[in-house]
């Protein structure tokens, strides 16, 4: 795993600065603190650092052709890099290496920017043609590895792996996006192809973007798309042998490795699907790497521990107090734009931990998404039986009406908590699961904002990020819809970036076997019943690792990977978050409404309403502010003090 960064001049071939290059370089010494090179020629620079992991000895970057007219910097891997290299050599490619980096260099030469479509793994790349004048950036399928970039007022494009290597090339304005403030709050992430910034965009998941000199900056072009149903008739039985077979197919590609490699496992089912199949293809016993919590209401370590005894693992656990508010600011810096997921604290320990065994770690993200296990698809698909029933035009005003006059009961018995429901068969199906997967709600937001932030919205929501997607799905179900949005924004944008920064602040490597494209492209093309069936998330693949797990792991109920967000928020973060409401870092964008943010606090702190999730998203956007966008956290003004 690596970092790149790179300045390419749009208008002219002027002189690109080395120091400037190797600031934005040195700004990502974390992902990559082996080495470091650069390539500088007029008009263009690349720049790299580089985490040793497949040879170690020749695998330098920035990488060239035989002649030196194309080179590359990449982040990421190449699965069937070994196969592509046959192929090129009969067309009459010359490898120097043994590295899938000089394969993606050949490709390009062959098949340029189709070259994409042939590559099968994680990557982001960015690769210089000096002949044809290009600039070509690539990011893989699932978006597991980030590639962001902006073009200057002076024509200058600069790119790179994080947001922090754009930012230190000096340039980039510090503008924020109020368009992105809308989808943060809505989401607890800024999803692409925006970033926090206005001046900067990510490429987003399975595109390509090719740039010329003097010509204007095109559109990223989408090589690759999922599409749900549509496959052949399978039986049960059938389809859980053949899942087996990819899976397995899947984890022998990703323990190709020059250093030491291992497994989180959290002992939920996907993770513990992982370590299985890894068990059964290694010769050594497997390193496996738990977090185990303090407090037993969010510790699943005595289950990860059945599993690492049944297949002998080499098992370390790192017991962690619930108490990891200590990393917010540590957090801010890591994800350089606001980022409201509080798991990213249990994941950042995990990963400081996997580092001290491994270089390379496998992880079981990705399942939900593709099996169906979150518990909202059953919730979802309930929802969906009954708006089928009604049309939208009686549900809209009917169920509207009942959810605003509904009291939240919270504390209530699940049946009485008819609130959320109401207010969700009064929308369409992408508004309603929009709703569902908001971390700060439409109404509560609305408050939340100030009146000159909304005018600057003119009426944009962060819904339309759900349908613009649902535009262009393929799907042939109410639950293939919501796995899609998940696929191209919740996997996105929350999971694969936390996972990308936590690991890379370590320096260290993650594959994700239940992300394999062919992999994604098969489970998409089964029936929803191979998926939830009887009330049963993710049944398929509990049935075919029955033989391979205990049964206590795969059918008891889903934990995730959570902190006791309310606890913190009314005990050790209540100053904190105090001072911050109050604070005139928040107070200085001009984005809040300073009376709701005391409300929230108050009926919080009370225990009156949970607002723990809209809270800690506003913790973490001052943190941000102070530790990334540049302003430092100030004293509150007197009168706004004093009603806190």
């Amino acid at each position: 795993m690596c970092g790149l960064v790179g300045i390419f001049d749009t208008r002219a071939s002027r002189p690109i600065d080395r120091r400037v290059l190797a600031r934005m370089n040195e700004a990502q010494h974390h992902r990559g603190p082996d080495e470091a090179g650069l390539h500088l020629a007029p008009g263009i620079g690349l720049g790299h650092r580089r985490l040793s992991i497949i040879d170690l000895a020749t695998g330098q970057q920035p990488l060239y052709n035989e002649d030196g007219t194309v080179a590359i910097v990449f982040n990421g891997e190449i699965y069937n890099y070994v196969e592509l290299i046959p192929e090129l050599t009969r067309l009459g490619h010359v490898f120097r290496t043994r590295s899938d980096t000089e394969v993606i260099v050949h490709a390009w030469e062959a098949w340029g920017e189709d070259c994409a479509r042939r590559l099968r793994g994680m990557f982001a790349l960015a690769l210089w043609d000096q002949n044809r004048q290009t600039l070509f950036l690539a990011r893989d399928r699932l978006g597991v590895k980030p590639l962001y970039y902006a073009l200057l007022p002076d024509g200058a494009f600069v790119f790179g792996s994080e947001l922090k290597a754009l930012l230190a090339h000096g340039a980039l304005a510090r503008e924020i996006d109020p368009f992105a403030v809308e989808e943060y709050f809505a989401l607890g992430y800024v999803p692409e192809p925006r970033t926090i910034f206005a001046g900067a965009k990510k490429l987003p998941p399975a595109c390509t973007l090719t740039v010329r000199r003097g010509k204007p900056l095109p559109a990223p072009r989408q090589y690759w798309d999922v599409a749900f149903g549509g496959g052949a008739p399978i039986g049960a039985e059938e389809a859980a042998d053949q899942l087996i077979e990819r899976l397995r197919e899947s984890v022998r590609l990703r323990l190709i490795s020059d250093v030491p490699l291992g497994a989180f496992l959290s002992g939920g089912v996907d993770s513990s699907a992982v370590v299985a199949m890894m068990a059964g293809l290694s010769s050594e016993p497997v390193n496996t790497c738990s977090i185990a919590f303090a407090d037993p209401a969010f510790d699943e370590s005595p289950y990860a521990q059945q599993v690492a005894e049944r297949y002998r693992t080499r098992h370390h656990v790192d017991r962690v107090e619930s108490e990891g508010f200590d990393l917010i600011d540590t957090l801010a810096r890591v994800y350089d734009e606001p980022y409201a997921d509080s798991s990213a604290i249990p994941t950042y320990r995990v990963c400081q931990l996997a580092r001290r065994h491994v270089t390379v770690a496998l992880s079981g993200d990705g399942g939900d998404e593709s099996f169906g296990g979150y518990r909202r698809y059953l919730s979802h698909l309930g929802e969906e039986r009954l708006r089928s029933a009604l049309p939208l035009a009686v549900r809209r005003p009917l169920f509207g009406l009942l959810g605003r006059v509904y009291p939240k009961a919270h504390w209530a018995p699940r049946p009485l908590r008819a609130k959320a429901t109401f207010e969700a068969l009064a929308r369409d199906s992408v508004e309603a699961y929009f709703h569902e997967m908001s971390v700060v709600r439409d109404d509560l937001r609305r408050h939340l904002f100030s009146s000159a932030l909304r005018a600057r919205l003119d009426g944009y929501n962060a819904v339309d990020v759900f349908h613009r997607h649902a535009a262009a799905a393929q799907v042939d179900t109410p639950l293939a819809l919501v796995q899609y949005l998940d696929l191209k924004t919740y996997l996105v944008g929350d999971i694969n970036t936390k996972v990308d920064r936590a690991s890379m602040a370590h320096a260290l490597e993650v594959r994700e076997p239940l992300m394999d494209h062919p992999l994604v492209e098969w489970l998409a093309g089964l029936p929803a019943d191979l998926k939830i069936r009887g009330g049963e998330g993710k049944w398929l693949l509990k049935k075919a690792m029955e033989p391979h797990l205990p049964r206590e792991i795969m059918y008891r109920r889903k934990m995730g990977f959570a902190v006791p967000l309310a606890r913190w928020l009314r005990g050790p973060l209540r100053e904190r978050l105090r001072a911050a409401v109050s604070g005139e870092t928040l107070a200085a964008t001009g984005f809040f409404n300073p009376a709701t943010l005391v409300r929230m606090v108050e009926q919080h702190e009370s225990g009156a309403f949970d607002h723990s999730a809209a809270l800690w998203s506003v913790l973490m956007f001052e943190a941000f502010l102070c530790n990334v966008a540049g302003t430092e956290s100030r004293p509150a003004p007197a009168a706004l003090a004093l009603a806190i």
